[in-house]
This record gives structure tokens, sequence and C-alpha cells, in this order.
């Protein structure tokens, strides 16, 4: 999950999030961004989003519905 941490679009946009656990993840981020949760509380891939990416990207990335979304996708290309 961590290479997926930034998911820019080639136009330099940033998608959003493909799996209910990259949501889950950026929302975690996003609250260590904003102070309400200490960054030593992170692990994994919520870690990495929060050094990488900005407030508005995980934001974005954040505010993604879940519905529909599986739980993680595989980083598997066939």
């Amino acid at each position: 999950m961590a290479a997926q941490a930034r998911a820019a679009e080639p136009g330099g946009q940033v998608m959003p999030a493909k799996s209910a656990a990259q949501q889950k993840a950026a929302g975690a981020a996003l609250s260590a961004k904003r102070g309400d949760t200490p960054k030593s509380k992170l692990k994994g891939a919520s870690k990495s989003m929060a050094d990488s990416m900005s407030e508005k990207e995980l934001e974005k990335m954040a505010s993604t519905k879940r519905k529909g979304k599986p739980e993680h996708v595989s980083d598997r290309r066939s």
C-alpha cells in the first residue's frame, strides 16, 4: 500500500481512493496533518501519505465514498 501513497494522474491531479483501505489511510494521514492525531500513531501507508501529500490531496482521497470499493486492491497486474 505504501507504493500507492501518492496516486496522481498524469495531469498532476490526485486520483480518488481505489479501495476502502486507501481511503481510511488517507483519513488517518489527514487527521495527523491537521494535528488531531499524533504522527507517532501512524504506520504503514498513512505515515507515508502524511509525509508526501498535501492536506488538499489527502482531503480529496479521504472524501472518496467507500460504497462499492473493495477493502484492498492487489498491486499485481496481469
